[in-house]
């Protein structure tokens, strides 16, 4: 029997994209969405693979993940992957949000990330086997402008799977993140907030314009999200996968700005030892 690996955030973009991938390569894939009827990306992968299916899965809803992730293990036995693919973007800067548009972001692209996780980890850990990989991005690494609420989801996701990572390590499962940089999609299409063009009466209105214009032909000149889906078969099957990877040499070289050990490796070794006797 193949493996089986379950794809939050399936009906479109990266994971569409990484549904066929991973198909392709032989999982059984289970593609979930909020809706994933309506994407008729997901219909024809479904009729071109017979190991894959597609499921609802609401990842801000604790019914919704607890169903989902339970009906997944009752009819296929297991989940030895786990993409952790959902998430939207918000522009804007700490003034221009309200506090709800500021709990909206962490409640799709942390709370979703953390509430699907920590469904399938309980299994995992008893199977001493697994892994999870959860899409993150460049501003989990680097924060951008007028990104200040995607910024902070990001950044949480960040800190909560590298802190995992080290304890979960101990029990056989592997946790790694995934940062790509811009990404043709319908991503930057679907932003929430100060996405469109500022009016005058807005104090902020020449830089977030600017922003803006500046952001719609980096994502018009971005990896496609096949190329990013090639980086996650590539985690799936590697026998030794690292806590973090970057999807392009652009978006390496960028977190390299910050980050001295791109791959994480000596990271999770160092915090390892503090779980050693």
């Amino acid at each position: 029997m193949s493996s089986v690996a379950v794809i939050t955030g399936a009906s479109g973009g990266i994971g569409v994209a990484t549904t066929r991938e991973l198909a392709a390569a032989g999982w059984t894939v289970v593609a979930t969405a909020r809706e994933p009827e309506t994407s008729d990306a997901l219909r024809e992968l479904a009729e071109q693979y017979p190991g894959l299916e597609y499921r609802t899965l609401d990842v801000t809803s604790d019914e919704s993940v607890d169903s989902c992730i339970g009906s997944v293990r009752a009819d296929l036995g297991t989940i030895d992957l786990l993409v952790n693919n959902a998430g939207a973007g918000h522009r804007g800067t700490l003034e221009q949000l309200t506090i709800d548009e500021l709990s909206q972001s962490m409640e799709l692209n942390f709370f979703g990330v953390a509430r699907v996780t920590k469904a399938v980890l309980p299994a995992m850990r008893e199977a001493r086997a697994g892994r999870i990989i959860t899409v993150t991005s460049l501003n989990g690494v680097v924060a951008l402008p007028f990104s200040d609420a995607y910024n902070a989801a990001k950044f949480a996701v960040e800190g909560l799977m590298e802190s995992l990572a080290a304890v979960m390590r101990e029990f056989g499962v592997s946790i790694s993140v995934l940062e790509p940089g811009p990404v043709r999609t319908a991503f930057f299409a679907n932003l929430g907030g100060h996405a469109d063009a500022a009016g005058d009466d807005d104090p902020y209105a020449l830089l977030i314009n600017r922003f803006n214009a500046r952001m719609a032909t980096l994502g018009s000149g971005g990896q496609s999200a096949e190329s990013v889906a090639a980086v996650i078969r590539e985690i799936a099957a590697d026998p030794s996968p690292a806590l973090r990877y970057q999807s392009s040499e652009q978006s390496r070289e960028f977190a390299a700005r910050k980050l001295v050990d791109t791959t994480g490796r000596s990271i999770l070794d160092a915090t390892t030892t503090l779980l050693q006797p």
